[in-house]
């Protein structure tokens, strides 16, 4: 039988390479932990992210290529993931200890469903195996409580704010520091200063995506987030009618300015398909989605279909991608949730090799 060296593995696994980041494994410093002894193999895989929407390709590619070499009799395959933090480029914002990505959720208008896709995406990520925190930065109409079902007030300890869980997702919100129905009026300063106390004083532990959802608009809290924390990357939240999407530009132009790089566009309530007929009607606009991303100059991270369900699920604080999993639209939030993985574990590494 022919003699297995470490090195007749890395040789193969340089064959395999990161289906998104155009690099080999070996490059990329995702093999660990490599054993060989008498033919049989052992190492551990390290993606970049837990919510890696193409594992299993990876995993199956890796051990084809071992399987090559010969004398290789065994293989013991471990997969784990490890956030990659990104580099600030302007080295002055200062980063969440423990938050490896804060991604904006923003809209141009309101009315688009942002909350309720922020809500989906998160847990879709819990649910991929991701550790994920969400802010509600919609300071005057904070609606994260109801769509997760969970509202009391949080706990204190060693001087921090303990934020709330549901549905697997470590949340923060100011409708959990009112009554309900009581509106809060406040000026510029006080918004600033509530976005700051979110960030920093609540103890959002070890996390790898922490996902604000943003108030419609390019106001305070925008200004506020960007100046107070290192924002990974921003992602608009538009429905197709022509109205939304002009605004979802100015949302877009306004991270351009702030130096926040955008991941991407998602359509909501893209189409409706009938129950009865099955076939598809586009309610506010005709026209392929991607084609109205790519008019903007931005990835297309995916379309949400117009479903009573999502509303229902928004209204009663269940998140339709945990209770209707096998549905259309739940799907559709689960594939841009690793979409959403996808484009911050490139820009991460991107940042890495420049």
């Amino acid at each position: 039988m022919a003699t297995v060296s470490p090195d007749d593995i890395l040789n193969a696994l340089r064959t395999v390479q990161d289906p998104d980041l155009h690099r080999d494994l070996v490059t990329l410093g995702m093999i660990e932990d490599l054993a060989v002894a008498d033919g049989a193999v052992s190492f551990t895989l390290v993606l970049t992210t837990a919510a890696c929407p193409l594992k299993e390709q990876i995993e199956d590619e890796v051990r084809a290529a071992v399987r090559t070499v010969p004398g290789v009799r065994d293989l013991t395959l471990r997969t784990t993931s490890r956030m990659r933090k990104p580099k600030d480029p302007t080295a002055d914002r200062k980063a969440l200890p423990g938050v490896a990505h804060v991604i904006a959720i923003g809209s141009g208008k309101g009315g688009v469903g942002k909350s309720t896709v922020a809500a989906n995406l998160a847990v879709a990520l819990a649910q991929a195996g991701a550790k994920v925190g969400l802010l509600d930065g919609d300071i005057y109409g904070p609606n994260l409580p109801r769509m997760l079902g969970t509202r009391r007030q949080p706990a204190q300890r060693d001087g921090k704010i303990l934020p709330l869980e549901a549905w697997g997702v470590q949340f923060m919100s100011m409708g959990l520091l009112v009554e309900e129905g009581e509106a809060v009026v406040w000026r510029g300063p006080m918004l600033h200063g509530a976005v700051k106390s979110f960030l920093h004083d609540v103890d959002w532990g070890e996390l790898d995506y922490l996902l604000v959802d943003l108030p419609p608009g390019t106001g305070d809290v925008q200004l506020s987030l960007i100046q107070q924390t290192f924002v990974a990357g921003a992602v608009v939240v538009t429905t197709p009618s022509t109205v939304a999407m002009e605004d979802a530009v100015k949302a877009v132009n306004m991270f351009a300015k702030l130096q926040v790089p955008v991941l991407g566009v998602i359509e909501n309530m893209s189409y409706f398909t009938c129950p009865n007929c099955a076939s598809r009607h586009g309610i506010f606009n005709s026209g392929a989605p991607d084609e109205r991303a790519l008019a903007m100059g931005l990835p297309f991270l995916g379309a949400i279909p117009l479903h009573p369900d999502v509303r229902e699920g928004g209204d009663h604080g269940r998140p339709v991608v945990a209770t209707h999993a096998d549905s259309d639209y739940a799907r559709a939030l689960k594939a841009i949730a690793g979409h959403l993985a996808q484009r911050v574990s490139i820009q991460t590494v991107g940042t890495e090799q420049g």
